[in-house]
């Protein structure tokens, strides 16, 4: 006999790290294991089971000094790459891959503003050292071909916000896409890509071969590739699937819509005359 599909919703009594804010709100203190648990298949599901319920990291520590369980407490929590440490990251990642030099460039005049490693060892978000600079860069998008970085010189800078992307075919928990969204093509939920980060309301639409489009209601900042979109309906986890492309920045959309008001007060009806350039 074929058991019905495990949801989150259903594993909330026995998972014992709180999914989201959203469906354990007074609970804080431990990891967040939805961005892992999302893409766990429906047979381990159902053999899942954390044995800490909802206490916090404090109350667990606490039951460890008082039956002197003194490594549990000593013991350091793991933060980021945990197995890299203290390690400068750029260094360690050079051991394993060879050095592949390129520019940073500013994404506002396409100035080359100095030079770099690698392309890979930077993320879209982060502030790009650039050696004799002193106000701050960040990365808005990367050319792996030609090895450029391209940067933008604020931490709010439009080119870092986009509300579109598209996912690879969807990991379901549940087996299967939400009713509503198989009926509608269509379906409000919410996301996120990072751990603990504000879930982000958006419409989900369906193509035939299972990916989504993510469509954000407000622009989000430095969505990447590479990097899992995790959704969420009502409080339950529903699934997630990688980020393999993402749509115009808001720079990007900004300087479209100043060009098309240009062409636009440019234009006339007299013979011979056209968009101011």
């Amino acid at each position: 006999m074929q058991l019905p599909p495990v949801t989150m919703q259903e594993l909330r009594w026995k998972m014992k790290k709180s999914f989201s804010r959203s469906t354990l709100r007074g609970q804080k203190g431990f990891s967040e294991t939805d961005l892992k648990l999302e893409m766990v298949p429906q047979d381990a599901l159902r053999r899942t089971l954390f044995p800490l319920g909802g206490l916090t990291k404090e109350f667990v520590k606490k039951i460890a000094a008082e039956n002197r369980l003194h490594h549990v407490l000593q013991k350091k929590e793991s933060m980021g790459i945990c197995f890299v440490g203290k390690r400068n990251f750029e260094n360690f990642i050079l051991q394993y891959l060879q050095p592949r030099p390129g520019k940073f460039i500013s994404i506002e005049d396409n100035k080359v503003l100095g030079t770099h490693q690698g392309w890979f060892l930077y993320t879209l978000g982060q502030r790009a050292k650039i050696g004799g600079l002193r106000e701050p860069w960040y990365v808005v998008e990367k050319d792996g071909t030609k090895g450029d970085v391209f940067v933008a010189p604020r931490t709010d800078h439009p080119a870092l916000y986009r509300d579109l992307l598209r996912t690879n075919r969807v990991h379901w928990i549940a087996e299967e896409p939400p009713a509503a969204l198989v009926r509608d093509k269509m379906m409000e939920c919410q996301f996120r890509f990072r751990h603990q980060m504000a879930l982000v309301p958006c419409v989900l639409t369906l193509n035939q071969d299972g990916t989504v489009w993510v469509t954000a209601v407000k622009a989000v900042r430095a969505l990447t590739p590479g990097q899992f979109a995790v959704f969420y309906k009502g409080g339950e986890c529903l699934g997630s699937g990688k980020i393999l492309r993402l749509g115009p920045s808001a720079y990007t959309l900004q300087k479209g819509k100043s060009k098309s008001t240009v062409a636009t007060e440019g234009s006339g009806d007299s013979p011979g005359s056209g968009p101011v350039l």
